[in-house]
Protein backbone atom coordinates (compact mmCIF):
# COMPACT_ATOMS: atom_id res chain seq x y z
CA UNK A 1 0.00 0.00 0.00
CA UNK A 2 1.52 3.29 -1.11
CA UNK A 3 1.16 6.34 1.10
CA UNK A 4 2.05 9.85 -0.08
CA UNK A 5 2.33 12.72 2.38
CA UNK A 6 2.21 16.31 1.09
CA UNK A 7 3.18 19.46 2.94
CA UNK A 8 0.93 22.21 1.51
CA UNK A 9 2.48 25.10 -0.41
CA UNK A 10 1.53 27.93 1.94
CA UNK A 11 3.72 30.98 2.58
CA UNK A 12 3.36 34.05 4.75
CA UNK A 13 6.02 36.48 5.87
CA UNK A 14 6.77 35.34 9.38
CA UNK A 15 9.05 32.55 10.59
CA UNK A 16 10.15 31.73 7.05
CA UNK A 17 12.52 34.68 7.03
CA UNK A 18 14.93 32.63 9.20
CA UNK A 19 14.98 29.71 6.77
CA UNK A 20 13.12 26.68 5.49
CA UNK A 21 11.77 24.52 8.29
CA UNK A 22 11.66 20.71 7.98
CA UNK A 23 8.10 19.36 8.39
CA UNK A 24 8.59 17.21 11.48
CA UNK A 25 5.07 15.76 11.26
CA UNK A 26 6.12 13.66 8.29
CA UNK A 27 9.06 12.10 10.14
CA UNK A 28 7.01 11.23 13.23
CA UNK A 29 4.08 9.75 11.29
CA UNK A 30 6.32 7.85 8.89
CA UNK A 31 8.35 6.40 11.75
CA UNK A 32 5.24 5.00 13.44
CA UNK A 33 3.83 3.67 10.15
CA UNK A 34 7.08 1.96 9.19
CA UNK A 35 7.26 0.32 12.61
CA UNK A 36 3.79 -1.06 11.88
CA UNK A 37 4.90 -2.53 8.54
CA UNK A 38 3.98 0.27 6.11
CA UNK A 39 7.20 0.95 4.22
CA UNK A 40 6.04 2.36 0.87
CA UNK A 41 5.89 5.99 2.00
CA UNK A 42 6.71 9.05 -0.10
CA UNK A 43 6.85 12.74 0.72
CA UNK A 44 6.27 15.85 -1.39
CA UNK A 45 7.33 19.09 0.30
CA UNK A 46 5.31 21.49 -1.82
CA UNK A 47 6.01 24.38 0.54
CA UNK A 48 9.81 24.26 0.57
CA UNK A 49 10.00 23.49 -3.16
CA UNK A 50 7.24 25.95 -4.12
CA UNK A 51 5.39 23.25 -6.03
CA UNK A 52 2.33 24.58 -7.84
CA UNK A 53 -0.88 22.73 -8.51
CA UNK A 54 0.05 21.57 -12.02
CA UNK A 55 3.31 20.01 -10.88
CA UNK A 56 1.55 18.44 -7.90
CA UNK A 57 -0.97 16.85 -10.24
CA UNK A 58 1.85 15.34 -12.30
CA UNK A 59 3.65 13.97 -9.26
CA UNK A 60 0.54 12.41 -7.79
CA UNK A 61 -0.34 10.81 -11.10
CA UNK A 62 3.16 9.33 -11.40
CA UNK A 63 3.17 7.99 -7.82
CA UNK A 64 -0.38 6.57 -8.02
CA UNK A 65 -0.83 6.33 -4.24
CA UNK A 66 -3.44 4.39 -2.32
CA UNK A 67 -3.52 7.05 0.40
CA UNK A 68 -2.83 10.79 0.23
CA UNK A 69 -2.28 12.62 3.51
CA UNK A 70 -1.65 16.24 4.37
CA UNK A 71 -1.78 18.53 7.37
CA UNK A 72 -2.59 22.15 8.06
CA UNK A 73 -2.18 24.84 10.61
CA UNK A 74 -4.97 27.40 10.38
CA UNK A 75 -3.50 29.70 7.68
CA UNK A 76 -2.63 26.71 5.47
CA UNK A 77 -6.06 25.09 5.63
CA UNK A 78 -7.31 26.25 2.23
CA UNK A 79 -4.15 25.09 0.49
CA UNK A 80 -4.47 21.73 2.27
CA UNK A 81 -8.06 21.48 1.07
CA UNK A 82 -6.84 22.27 -2.46
CA UNK A 83 -4.28 19.44 -2.18
CA UNK A 84 -7.09 17.05 -1.29
CA UNK A 85 -9.18 18.38 -4.19
CA UNK A 86 -6.35 17.72 -6.63
CA UNK A 87 -5.96 14.20 -5.22
CA UNK A 88 -9.69 13.56 -5.71
CA UNK A 89 -9.31 14.46 -9.38
CA UNK A 90 -5.97 12.79 -10.18
CA UNK A 91 -6.12 9.67 -8.01
CA UNK A 92 -9.84 9.40 -7.19
CA UNK A 93 -9.54 5.93 -5.67
CA UNK A 94 -6.95 7.01 -3.11
CA UNK A 95 -8.10 7.65 0.45
CA UNK A 96 -7.75 11.36 1.26
CA UNK A 97 -6.66 12.06 4.86
CA UNK A 98 -6.25 15.44 6.57
CA UNK A 99 -4.72 16.04 9.99
CA UNK A 100 -3.32 18.90 12.03
CA UNK A 101 -4.50 21.31 14.65
CA UNK A 102 -7.01 23.25 12.56
CA UNK A 103 -8.84 20.19 11.28
CA UNK A 104 -8.79 18.63 14.76
CA UNK A 105 -10.91 21.40 16.26
CA UNK A 106 -12.63 22.73 13.13
CA UNK A 107 -13.54 19.44 11.48
CA UNK A 108 -17.16 20.48 10.99
CA UNK A 109 -16.03 23.64 9.22
CA UNK A 110 -13.54 21.74 7.06
CA UNK A 111 -15.87 18.91 6.06
CA UNK A 112 -18.59 21.46 5.26
CA UNK A 113 -16.38 23.47 2.89
CA UNK A 114 -14.30 20.55 1.52
CA UNK A 115 -16.55 17.46 1.30
CA UNK A 116 -14.02 15.74 -0.95
CA UNK A 117 -11.89 15.01 2.15
CA UNK A 118 -12.57 11.39 3.14
CA UNK A 119 -11.43 11.48 6.74
CA UNK A 120 -9.89 13.81 9.31
CA UNK A 121 -7.45 12.62 11.97
CA UNK A 122 -8.20 14.48 15.20
CA UNK A 123 -5.33 14.94 17.65
CA UNK A 124 -1.90 13.32 17.76
CA UNK A 125 -1.59 11.34 14.58
CA UNK A 126 0.86 8.51 15.18
CA UNK A 127 -1.41 5.88 16.75
CA UNK A 128 -4.60 7.02 14.99
CA UNK A 129 -2.89 6.93 11.60
CA UNK A 130 -1.59 3.42 12.18
CA UNK A 131 -5.06 2.20 13.15
CA UNK A 132 -6.55 3.89 10.09
CA UNK A 133 -3.98 2.43 7.69
CA UNK A 134 -4.42 -1.04 9.16
CA UNK A 135 -8.17 -0.79 8.53
CA UNK A 136 -7.53 0.25 4.92
CA UNK A 137 -4.96 -2.50 4.37
CA UNK A 138 -7.16 -5.18 5.89
CA UNK A 139 -10.25 -4.18 3.91
CA UNK A 140 -12.12 -2.90 6.96
CA UNK A 141 -12.47 0.62 5.59
CA UNK A 142 -14.96 2.25 5.39
CA UNK A 143 -17.25 -0.33 7.02
CA UNK A 144 -15.55 -0.14 10.43
CA UNK A 145 -14.66 3.54 10.44
CA UNK A 146 -16.93 4.32 13.38
CA UNK A 147 -14.86 1.94 15.51
CA UNK A 148 -11.59 3.82 15.00
CA UNK A 149 -11.01 6.48 17.65
CA UNK A 150 -9.97 10.02 16.77
CA UNK A 151 -11.61 10.38 13.35
CA UNK A 152 -14.15 12.66 11.72
CA UNK A 153 -15.88 12.11 8.37
CA UNK A 154 -19.09 12.69 6.46
CA UNK A 155 -21.66 9.94 6.26
CA UNK A 156 -24.31 11.18 3.91
CA UNK A 157 -25.32 14.60 5.22
CA UNK A 158 -24.14 13.77 8.75
CA UNK A 159 -20.73 14.81 10.09
CA UNK A 160 -19.53 12.04 12.38
CA UNK A 161 -16.84 12.35 15.05
CA UNK A 162 -15.74 9.10 16.65
CA UNK A 163 -14.68 8.87 20.28
CA UNK A 164 -11.51 10.87 20.96
CA UNK A 165 -8.33 8.81 21.00
CA UNK A 166 -6.07 8.89 24.02
CA UNK A 167 -2.82 10.79 23.79
CA UNK A 168 0.36 8.89 22.94
CA UNK A 169 1.56 7.66 26.32
CA UNK A 170 4.83 6.08 25.20
CA UNK A 171 6.59 8.92 23.43
CA UNK A 172 9.87 7.04 23.70
CA UNK A 173 8.35 4.35 21.49
CA UNK A 174 8.16 6.76 18.55
CA UNK A 175 11.18 6.52 16.25
CA UNK A 176 10.86 9.29 13.64
CA UNK A 177 12.05 8.61 10.11
CA UNK A 178 13.96 11.74 9.13
CA UNK A 179 15.28 10.15 5.92
CA UNK A 180 12.20 11.21 3.94
CA UNK A 181 13.20 14.86 4.07
CA UNK A 182 15.43 16.70 1.57
CA UNK A 183 17.96 17.96 4.09
CA UNK A 184 19.88 20.20 1.73
CA UNK A 185 16.74 22.35 1.50
CA UNK A 186 16.37 23.08 5.23
CA UNK A 187 18.84 25.84 6.03
CA UNK A 188 18.88 28.13 9.06
CA UNK A 189 19.83 31.47 7.51
CA UNK A 190 21.58 33.11 10.52
CA UNK A 191 24.19 30.33 10.64
CA UNK A 192 23.95 28.89 7.13
CA UNK A 193 23.58 25.33 8.47
CA UNK A 194 20.95 22.60 8.22
CA UNK A 195 18.17 22.90 10.77
CA UNK A 196 15.90 20.37 12.48
CA UNK A 197 12.90 20.60 14.81
CA UNK A 198 12.90 17.56 17.12
CA UNK A 199 10.40 17.09 19.93
CA UNK A 200 11.25 16.47 23.60
CA UNK A 201 7.87 16.91 25.27
CA UNK A 202 4.25 17.33 24.29
CA UNK A 203 1.61 19.36 26.02
CA UNK A 204 1.70 22.31 28.36
CA UNK A 205 0.35 22.66 31.91
CA UNK A 206 -0.47 26.31 31.32
CA UNK A 207 -3.67 27.55 29.72
CA UNK A 208 -2.87 30.84 28.01
CA UNK A 209 -6.17 32.01 26.58
CA UNK A 210 -4.79 32.83 23.14
CA UNK A 211 -2.96 29.51 22.67
CA UNK A 212 -4.24 26.22 21.29
CA UNK A 213 -1.29 23.93 21.94
CA UNK A 214 -2.39 22.92 25.44
CA UNK A 215 -5.79 21.94 24.00
CA UNK A 216 -4.29 19.90 21.16
CA UNK A 217 -1.67 17.92 23.11
CA UNK A 218 -3.81 17.77 26.26
CA UNK A 219 -1.74 16.10 28.97
CA UNK A 220 1.91 17.00 29.48
CA UNK A 221 4.45 14.23 28.72
CA UNK A 222 8.24 14.24 28.53
CA UNK A 223 10.49 11.86 26.61
CA UNK A 224 13.57 10.26 28.10
CA UNK A 225 16.30 12.90 27.60
CA UNK A 226 18.75 10.23 26.44
CA UNK A 227 16.32 9.15 23.71
CA UNK A 228 16.01 12.76 22.55
CA UNK A 229 19.78 13.17 22.42
CA UNK A 230 20.01 9.85 20.52
CA UNK A 231 17.72 11.39 17.91
CA UNK A 232 19.71 14.62 17.76
CA UNK A 233 22.97 12.70 17.42
CA UNK A 234 21.50 10.80 14.45
CA UNK A 235 20.41 14.09 12.88
CA UNK A 236 23.98 15.37 13.19
CA UNK A 237 25.70 12.19 12.01
CA UNK A 238 23.27 11.08 9.30
CA UNK A 239 21.98 14.37 7.92
CA UNK A 240 24.60 16.98 8.84
CA UNK A 241 22.25 19.10 10.96
CA UNK A 242 24.03 22.02 12.64
CA UNK A 243 21.17 23.76 14.44
CA UNK A 244 17.94 22.59 16.03
CA UNK A 245 14.96 24.17 17.72
CA UNK A 246 13.02 22.11 20.22
CA UNK A 247 9.42 22.02 19.02
CA UNK A 248 8.08 22.04 22.58
CA UNK A 249 5.94 24.92 23.72
CA UNK A 250 8.10 25.17 26.84
CA UNK A 251 10.88 22.56 27.17
CA UNK A 252 12.05 23.99 30.51
CA UNK A 253 8.83 23.19 32.39
CA UNK A 254 10.32 19.97 33.71
CA UNK A 255 13.56 21.35 35.10
CA UNK A 256 14.99 17.96 36.08
CA UNK A 257 14.49 16.49 32.58
CA UNK A 258 15.82 19.60 30.87
CA UNK A 259 18.98 19.57 32.98
CA UNK A 260 19.46 15.85 32.17
CA UNK A 261 19.02 16.67 28.48
CA UNK A 262 21.68 19.39 28.62
CA UNK A 263 24.08 17.15 30.55
CA UNK A 264 23.63 14.36 27.99
CA UNK A 265 24.49 16.75 25.16
CA UNK A 266 27.63 17.84 27.01
CA UNK A 267 28.69 14.28 27.84
CA UNK A 268 28.55 13.33 24.15
CA UNK A 269 30.45 16.41 22.99
CA UNK A 270 27.56 17.57 20.83
CA UNK A 271 27.74 21.30 21.69
CA UNK A 272 30.90 21.46 19.57
CA UNK A 273 28.92 20.17 16.59
CA UNK A 274 25.45 21.64 16.95
CA UNK A 275 23.79 24.69 18.50
CA UNK A 276 20.15 25.06 19.41
CA UNK A 277 17.30 27.29 20.50
CA UNK A 278 14.04 27.12 22.44
CA UNK A 279 10.86 29.02 23.25
CA UNK A 280 10.11 29.36 26.94
CA UNK A 281 8.50 31.44 29.66
CA UNK A 282 9.99 34.33 31.56
CA UNK A 283 9.33 32.62 34.88
CA UNK A 284 11.46 29.60 33.94
CA UNK A 285 14.42 31.80 33.07
CA UNK A 286 14.21 33.57 36.41
CA UNK A 287 13.86 30.22 38.19
CA UNK A 288 16.94 28.81 36.42
CA UNK A 289 19.10 31.93 36.61
CA UNK A 290 21.93 29.97 38.26
CA UNK A 291 21.83 27.35 35.48
CA UNK A 292 21.84 29.61 32.43
CA UNK A 293 25.60 29.37 31.87
CA UNK A 294 25.28 25.58 32.12
CA UNK A 295 22.57 25.70 29.44
CA UNK A 296 24.89 27.79 27.27
CA UNK A 297 27.63 25.20 27.74
CA UNK A 298 25.17 22.59 26.43
CA UNK A 299 24.87 24.54 23.17
CA UNK A 300 21.76 26.63 23.89
CA UNK A 301 22.37 29.89 22.07
CA UNK A 302 18.90 31.32 21.31
CA UNK A 303 15.90 31.76 23.59
CA UNK A 304 12.64 33.23 22.35
CA UNK A 305 10.81 34.66 25.34
CA UNK A 306 7.05 34.88 25.49
CA UNK A 307 6.97 38.35 26.95
CA UNK A 308 3.86 38.71 24.77
CA UNK A 309 2.74 42.22 25.63
CA UNK A 310 4.22 45.31 27.21
CA UNK A 311 1.21 46.58 29.13
CA UNK A 312 0.49 44.62 32.29
CA UNK A 313 -3.20 44.83 31.40
CA UNK A 314 -2.54 42.71 28.32
CA UNK A 315 -0.47 40.22 30.25
CA UNK A 316 -3.37 39.70 32.63
CA UNK A 317 -5.77 39.25 29.72
CA UNK A 318 -3.56 36.53 28.26
CA UNK A 319 -3.18 34.71 31.60
CA UNK A 320 0.60 34.87 31.21
CA UNK A 321 1.17 35.20 34.96
CA UNK A 322 4.26 37.34 34.44
CA UNK A 323 5.06 40.98 35.11
CA UNK A 324 6.81 43.62 33.03
CA UNK A 325 9.63 43.78 35.58
CA UNK A 326 10.14 40.00 35.36
CA UNK A 327 10.35 40.25 31.56
CA UNK A 328 13.14 42.82 31.74
CA UNK A 329 15.06 40.78 34.31
CA UNK A 330 14.80 37.60 32.22
CA UNK A 331 16.26 39.40 29.21
CA UNK A 332 19.15 40.68 31.32
CA UNK A 333 19.89 37.24 32.78
CA UNK A 334 20.02 35.61 29.34
CA UNK A 335 22.29 38.25 27.86
CA UNK A 336 24.56 37.93 30.90
CA UNK A 337 24.85 34.19 30.18
CA UNK A 338 25.78 34.93 26.54
CA UNK A 339 22.52 33.47 25.24
CA UNK A 340 20.82 35.40 22.43
CA UNK A 341 17.41 36.53 23.55
CA UNK A 342 14.42 37.31 21.36
CA UNK A 343 11.51 39.19 22.90
CA UNK A 344 8.07 38.42 21.48
CA UNK A 345 5.36 41.06 21.63
CA UNK A 346 1.73 40.62 20.69
CA UNK A 347 0.08 43.68 19.19
CA UNK A 348 -3.25 44.46 17.61
CA UNK A 349 -5.80 43.94 20.35
CA UNK A 350 -8.88 46.11 20.58
CA UNK A 351 -7.19 48.57 22.94
CA UNK A 352 -4.08 49.06 20.78
CA UNK A 353 -3.20 52.69 20.02
CA UNK A 354 -0.27 54.60 18.58
CA UNK A 355 0.80 55.20 22.17
CA UNK A 356 0.77 51.51 23.16
CA UNK A 357 2.73 50.60 20.02
CA UNK A 358 5.28 53.21 20.98
CA UNK A 359 5.32 51.76 24.48
CA UNK A 360 6.28 48.32 23.19
CA UNK A 361 9.15 49.83 21.23
CA UNK A 362 10.43 51.79 24.22
CA UNK A 363 10.26 48.67 26.37
CA UNK A 364 12.07 46.61 23.76
CA UNK A 365 14.83 49.18 23.57
CA UNK A 366 15.00 49.53 27.34
CA UNK A 367 15.23 45.76 27.85
CA UNK A 368 17.84 45.42 25.06
CA UNK A 369 17.07 41.92 23.78
CA UNK A 370 19.21 40.87 20.83
CA UNK A 371 16.11 40.46 18.69
CA UNK A 372 12.52 41.65 18.93
CA UNK A 373 9.43 40.45 17.15
CA UNK A 374 6.01 42.10 16.99
CA UNK A 375 3.34 39.55 16.11
CA UNK A 376 -0.18 40.51 15.13
CA UNK A 377 -2.74 39.11 17.52
CA UNK A 378 -4.36 36.19 15.74
CA UNK A 379 -7.55 34.82 17.32
CA UNK A 380 -7.30 31.10 16.66
CA UNK A 381 -10.93 30.02 16.22
CA UNK A 382 -10.57 27.15 18.68
CA UNK A 383 -9.15 29.07 21.67
CA UNK A 384 -10.96 30.41 24.74
CA UNK A 385 -10.08 34.00 23.85
CA UNK A 386 -11.74 33.67 20.44
CA UNK A 387 -14.99 32.62 22.07
CA UNK A 388 -14.81 35.67 24.31
CA UNK A 389 -14.20 38.18 21.51
CA UNK A 390 -15.79 36.48 18.49
CA UNK A 391 -18.37 39.25 18.16
CA UNK A 392 -15.46 41.58 17.36
CA UNK A 393 -13.99 39.28 14.68
CA UNK A 394 -14.72 40.58 11.18
CA UNK A 395 -12.37 38.42 9.10
CA UNK A 396 -12.93 34.68 8.65
CA UNK A 397 -10.43 34.24 5.83
CA UNK A 398 -8.21 31.78 7.69
CA UNK A 399 -5.40 32.06 5.12
CA UNK A 400 -4.63 35.43 6.72
CA UNK A 401 -4.44 34.05 10.29
CA UNK A 402 -0.66 34.07 10.13
CA UNK A 403 0.60 36.50 12.84
CA UNK A 404 1.64 39.04 10.19
CA UNK A 405 -1.78 40.17 8.94
CA UNK A 406 -3.92 42.35 11.24
CA UNK A 407 -7.02 40.20 11.61
CA UNK A 408 -8.39 42.33 14.44
CA UNK A 409 -8.92 46.05 13.93
CA UNK A 410 -8.16 48.12 17.04
CA UNK A 411 -10.80 50.66 17.96
CA UNK A 412 -8.39 53.58 17.58
CA UNK A 413 -6.47 52.42 14.48
CA UNK A 414 -7.09 51.22 10.97
CA UNK A 415 -5.41 47.97 9.96
CA UNK A 416 -3.07 49.98 7.74
CA UNK A 417 -2.10 52.23 10.63
CA UNK A 418 -1.48 49.18 12.82
CA UNK A 419 0.80 47.63 10.20
CA UNK A 420 2.61 50.92 9.75
CA UNK A 421 3.13 51.24 13.50
CA UNK A 422 4.60 47.74 13.69
CA UNK A 423 6.90 48.40 10.71
CA UNK A 424 8.05 51.63 12.38
CA UNK A 425 9.04 49.60 15.45
CA UNK A 426 10.95 47.10 13.32
CA UNK A 427 12.74 49.81 11.34
CA UNK A 428 13.91 51.70 14.42
CA UNK A 429 14.91 48.65 16.43
CA UNK A 430 16.94 46.88 13.75
CA UNK A 431 18.43 50.03 12.24
CA UNK A 432 19.85 50.98 15.63
CA UNK A 433 21.03 47.42 16.22
CA UNK A 434 22.66 47.27 12.78
CA UNK A 435 24.48 50.58 13.23
CA UNK A 436 25.47 50.51 16.88
CA UNK A 437 25.29 46.95 18.19
CA UNK A 438 25.59 43.94 15.87
CA UNK A 439 28.89 44.81 14.15
CA UNK A 440 30.59 45.99 17.33
CA UNK A 441 29.30 43.86 20.21
CA UNK A 442 31.39 40.76 20.78
CA UNK A 443 33.54 38.71 18.44
CA UNK A 444 33.46 35.30 16.83
CA UNK A 445 30.23 33.37 17.18
CA UNK A 446 28.17 36.16 18.76
CA UNK A 447 28.98 38.65 16.03
CA UNK A 448 28.49 36.10 13.25
CA UNK A 449 25.12 34.99 14.62
CA UNK A 450 23.71 38.50 15.02
CA UNK A 451 24.89 39.57 11.57
CA UNK A 452 23.30 36.39 10.23
CA UNK A 453 19.99 37.38 11.83
CA UNK A 454 20.31 40.83 10.29
CA UNK A 455 20.99 39.21 6.91
CA UNK A 456 17.76 37.20 7.23
CA UNK A 457 15.76 40.38 7.93
CA UNK A 458 17.38 42.26 5.05
CA UNK A 459 16.83 39.40 2.62
CA UNK A 460 13.13 39.22 3.49
CA UNK A 461 12.82 43.01 3.37
CA UNK A 462 14.41 43.35 -0.06
CA UNK A 463 12.27 40.50 -1.38
CA UNK A 464 9.14 42.12 0.09
CA UNK A 465 8.27 38.80 1.72
CA UNK A 466 8.63 40.12 5.28
CA UNK A 467 5.14 40.45 6.79
CA UNK A 468 3.69 39.85 3.31
CA UNK A 469 4.45 43.49 2.57
CA UNK A 470 4.65 42.91 -1.16
CA UNK A 471 1.22 41.29 -1.31
CA UNK A 472 -0.33 43.98 0.87
CA UNK A 473 1.25 46.82 -1.12
CA UNK A 474 2.95 48.46 1.84
CA UNK A 475 5.96 50.64 0.89
CA UNK A 476 6.20 52.90 3.93
CA UNK A 477 4.12 55.37 5.94
CA UNK A 478 2.87 57.02 2.76
CA UNK A 479 0.97 53.82 1.84
CA UNK A 480 -0.62 53.03 5.20
CA UNK A 481 -4.02 54.23 3.99
CA UNK A 482 -3.91 52.27 0.75
CA UNK A 483 -2.70 48.81 1.83
CA UNK A 484 -4.93 45.93 0.75
CA UNK A 485 -4.78 42.68 2.70
CA UNK A 486 -6.97 40.92 0.11
CA UNK A 487 -9.32 39.33 2.62
CA UNK A 488 -11.71 36.83 1.04
CA UNK A 489 -14.92 38.25 2.45
CA UNK A 490 -16.93 35.29 1.15
CA UNK A 491 -15.39 33.13 3.88
CA UNK A 492 -17.70 32.55 6.84
CA UNK A 493 -18.06 30.11 9.70
CA UNK A 494 -20.05 27.05 8.60
CA UNK A 495 -23.44 26.49 10.20
CA UNK A 496 -22.32 23.07 11.46
CA UNK A 497 -19.32 24.62 13.22
CA UNK A 498 -21.41 27.38 14.81
CA UNK A 499 -23.92 24.80 16.04
CA UNK A 500 -21.09 22.75 17.54
CA UNK A 501 -19.70 25.82 19.35
CA UNK A 502 -23.13 26.68 20.72
CA UNK A 503 -23.72 23.11 21.87
CA UNK A 504 -20.34 23.04 23.59
CA UNK A 505 -21.05 26.37 25.29
CA UNK A 506 -24.45 25.14 26.48
CA UNK A 507 -22.91 21.92 27.75
CA UNK A 508 -20.23 23.82 29.65
CA UNK A 509 -22.81 26.19 31.12
CA UNK A 510 -25.03 23.30 32.26
CA UNK A 511 -22.05 21.53 33.81
CA UNK A 512 -21.12 24.70 35.71
CA UNK A 513 -24.71 25.05 36.95
CA UNK A 514 -24.72 21.42 38.13
CA UNK A 515 -21.44 21.88 40.00
CA UNK A 516 -22.77 25.02 41.69
CA UNK A 517 -26.04 23.31 42.64
CA UNK A 518 -24.28 20.26 44.09
CA UNK A 519 -21.88 22.47 46.03
CA UNK A 520 -24.76 24.50 47.47
CA UNK A 521 -26.66 21.35 48.32
CA UNK A 522 -23.63 19.88 50.12
CA UNK A 523 -23.21 23.06 52.17
CA UNK A 524 -26.91 23.06 53.12
CA UNK A 525 -26.75 19.40 54.10
CA UNK A 526 -23.63 20.00 56.19
CA UNK A 527 -25.48 22.69 58.14
CA UNK A 528 -28.41 20.31 58.69
CA UNK A 529 -26.16 17.50 59.89
CA UNK A 530 -24.37 19.80 62.29
CA UNK A 531 -27.70 20.92 63.74
CA UNK A 532 -29.17 17.40 63.92
CA UNK A 533 -26.31 15.25 65.08
CA UNK A 534 -24.86 15.18 68.59
CA UNK A 535 -22.63 12.72 70.36
CA UNK A 536 -24.42 10.11 72.54
CA UNK A 537 -23.56 12.16 75.64
CA UNK A 538 -25.07 15.22 74.02
CA UNK A 539 -21.74 16.88 73.27
CA UNK A 540 -21.31 18.94 70.15
CA UNK A 541 -19.48 17.31 67.23
CA UNK A 542 -15.96 18.68 67.03
CA UNK A 543 -13.04 18.27 64.65
CA UNK A 544 -9.80 16.47 65.47
CA UNK A 545 -7.91 18.40 68.17
CA UNK A 546 -11.12 19.82 69.58
CA UNK A 547 -11.66 22.58 66.99
CA UNK A 548 -15.04 23.51 65.60
CA UNK A 549 -13.78 24.52 62.11
CA UNK A 550 -14.46 21.92 59.43
CA UNK A 551 -12.47 21.43 56.21
CA UNK A 552 -13.67 23.78 53.50
CA UNK A 553 -14.83 22.62 50.10
CA UNK A 554 -11.96 22.73 47.61
CA UNK A 555 -12.04 25.74 45.28
CA UNK A 556 -12.86 24.99 41.70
Amino acid sequence: MRIVFIHPNYHSGGAEIAGNWPPAWVAYLAGSLKAAGFDDIHFIDAMTNHIGHDELRARLKALAPDVVGTTAITPAIYEAEAVMKIASEVVPDALRVLGGIHATFMFRQVLSEAPWIDVIVRGEGEEIMVALMQAVRDGRWPEERRRIKGLAFKEGDEIVATQAASTVKNLDGIDPDWSLLEWDKYIYVPLGVKVAIPNMARGCPFTCSFCSQWKFWRDYRVRDPKKVVDEIERLVNDHGVGFFILADEEPTINKKKFVEFCQELIDRGLPDRIKWGINTRVTDIYRDRDLLKFYRKAGLVHVSLGTEAAAQLKLDMFNKETTVAENKEAVRLLREADIFVEAQFIVGLDNETKETLEETFQMAWDWQPDLANWAMYTPWPFTPLFQEIKDQVEVFDFSKYNFVTPIMKPAALTRGELLDGVMKNYRRFYMRKALFHYPWRGTGFRRRYLLGCLKAFLKAGVGRTFYDLGKAGYWGPQTKNSVDFHFDESRTIAEAQVADWEASADKAARAAERRAAVKAQMKDRAVERKAEFRMPNGAEVMACGGGREQMQEPAE
